[in-house]
């Protein structure tokens, strides 16, 4: 299997997302990931669903080691000095300043370590007035303008997964790498920073280039009426969605499939224009028309006609995919520490070769014999 990092060694002191998540990439790639957890209690997302071993804490620690460290003792902080004396990277993603308490600042480390690549992520960046705020997913989506879109004002809710949390982590391994590829250049490390702000600001680029360009403040359907998104129900109660996009032909194609092809003469299907302009009355002409048959039926007429559709799937419904096995996107680790671990593959291939193998996630402290002990009490 492809590892094309797999002479890199990270020390990650994450905990929740963010930080696990960079590290989680970093191991998808080959790195070995030692992971160093709270002595007892470990990262507080194992926690999360009693136990120590929560689905929250499995989908972002794949592919680790695991030992306890509390550095805040000097015979602790003593061992962590020893492994960051031969490792590339170290991961922590600390509110601001708590990284010095612990003694596992970027000088400090820096300074036993030249080469190490430092990754620090916290909540809203290194200064200004919003440093030292706890910074949490939701937080940092409204805050950085990527909540606003979607929320339905109608109904106002928090909805889907963290994505603030995620990205974050997937901007902090983007920066890894850039400095890892750098120093083989000049032999010396990084001090690589992110923030959630920063990263969500980034990842909500159109919004903010609408309004740089053109004055607009996008809202929750801009996107969806410009790319002509659509999600109907179906007679059998599910959800089919449709992206239309510009090409004339897709509509062509959908008004011969829903068995209607005088409907792009009517004034609300005239043009791209007309279509944007009056979404809600598209939307109002094709729901009745997509809920007299069940979903498969609708499924085959679209892909025999080629419309651009997919069914809203369920995690259980994509895992049974046809394309899903065809790409061998489930894969597990058959000998977890609970029994199987099923996961989704990293989704990078590198000649062909895909990451086919696994490790589940380790248990608080499962490498403490092999790692810590032989670093206590030597030089």
């Amino acid at each position: 299997m492809a590892q094309p990092l797999k002479d890199v060694t990270v020390l990650e002191m994450g905990t929740f997302i963010t930080g696990p998540a960079a590290g989680m990439l970093l191991a998808d790639l080959g790195a070995r990931v030692i992971k160093i957890e709270q002595t007892g209690q470990g990262d507080p997302f194992r926690a999360f669903k009693g136990g120590l071993y929560s689905p929250h804490f499995q989908t972002y620690n794949r592919g680790k080691q695991s030992i306890e460290l509390d550095t805040r003792k000097p015979e602790d902080l003593a061992v962590l000095d020893k492994l960051v004396a031969d490792a590339d990277v170290f991961i922590q993603n600390f509110r601001p300043g708590v990284a010095a308490r612990l003694g596992v600042d970027a000088p400090r480390l820096q300074g036993l370590n030249p080469r190490l690549i430092y990754a620090s992520i916290s909540g809203f960046g290194p200064e200004g007035p919003d440093r030292d705020r706890p910074a949490f997913d939701t937080v940092a989506q409204a805050a950085s303008g990527f909540l606003r879109l979607l929320v339905n004002p109608a109904h106002p809710r928090v909805v889907g997964p963290a994505i603030a949390d995620a990205l974050t982590g997937f901007y902090a391994a983007y920066g890894i790498l850039a400095a890892l590829n750098e120093r083989h250049v000049t032999g010396k490390g990084r001090l690589v920073e992110t923030s959630m702000f920063e990263s969500m600001a980034h990842f909500n680029l159109d919004d903010f280039t609408h309004y740089f360009s053109e004055g607009l403040i996008m809202g929750p359907s801009s996107r969806p009426h410009v790319s002509q998104s659509y999600v109907f129900q179906c007679a059998d109660g599910k959800w089919l969605a449709l992206h239309m996009s510009s090409p004339p032909k897709f509509w062509e194609n959908l008004a011969e499939a829903v068995g209607r092809p005088d409907m792009l003469g009517l004034p609300q299907f005239a043009t791209r224009d007309a279509r944007i302009d009056h979404y809600e009355d598209v939307v109002a002409f094709l729901a009745p028309i997509f809920a007299t048959r069940d979903r498969d039926d609708w499924c085959g007429h679209l892909q025999a006609l080629e419309v651009p559709h997919s069914p809203v799937r369920s995690s259980a419904e994509v895992a049974a995919s046809p394309q899903a096995a065809a790409l061998g996107l489930v894969i597990e680790d058959p000998d977890g520490p609970h029994g199987r671990f099923r996961t989704i593959r990293s989704p990078v291939s590198f000649d062909g070769e895909r990451m086919t193998q696994v490790t589940a996630p380790p248990v608080l402290g499962a490498d403490n014999d092999t790692i810590v002990a032989p670093l206590r009490g030597g030089n």
